[in-house]
């Protein structure tokens, strides 16, 4: 039943122009699991770096650790007690792939370094259209969206709206911590 459900919804994404590509992830948590299409024609670095982190297990025991209401739900790098995980290399951004920041698609975090993208990333809660490339400047790079959001955006939404508070130098910390157990490739099998 689970694998007509993924195949519908991929379907349904062709249907509305967009080519999403085959590989999928579950991210499981507290809250409830999210399944995601990756789009590795558009976004083929951010795909490859972010199947390696998931490959590596290193997304397991990270939390969504900044979450705005009506914005987005960020995570992937984070402990339960906010020490960060090492990292890999920075990522090219690949923010002018033409794929938008809407609701439900995940795209790369960074900083203000346009190509400093490295393990976490985030899911837009509502259309983000001032996170999409516009330009070749620091300011109007963008942030790279390299998949959506297929099954799970209850989840996605529930996380949303938790009361987050200021967790030592960090804001939007959920107070109830959002816990990612793990990140897996779905098999055909699925």
């Amino acid at each position: 039943m689970k694998k007509l459900l993924l195949g519908v919804t991929l379907f349904a994404l062709m249907l509305q122009g967009t080519v999403w590509a085959e590989e999928v992830v579950v991210i499981e948590t507290n809250y409830g699991a999210i399944t995601v299409a990756l789009d590795d024609l558009k976004a083929p670095l951010s795909v490859a770096n972010f199947l390696a982190y998931v490959d590596s297990g290193h997304y397991e025991g990270t939390i969504f650790h900044r979450v705005i209401k009506d914005f987005m739900i960020q995570g992937g790098n984070f402990t339960n007690d906010m020490n960060p995980k090492q990292t890999k290399s920075p990522v090219k951004n690949e923010a002018g792939n033409g794929l938008r920041n809407q609701r439900g698609t995940i795209a790369m975090a960074r900083t203000s370094v346009v190509d400093s993208a490295t393990s976490q990333f985030f899911i837009n809660l509502k259309d983000n259209d001032f996170l999409d490339h516009k330009d070749e400047s620091m300011r109007g790079y963008g942030y790279a969206v390299f998949g959506k959001v297929v099954s799970g955006m209850d989840v996605v939404d529930k996380v949303g709206v938790s009361p987050t508070h200021t967790f030592r130098r960090f804001r939007d910390v959920p107070v109830e911590p959002v816990v990612i157990s793990k990140v897996r490739r779905l098999s055909a099998k699925e």
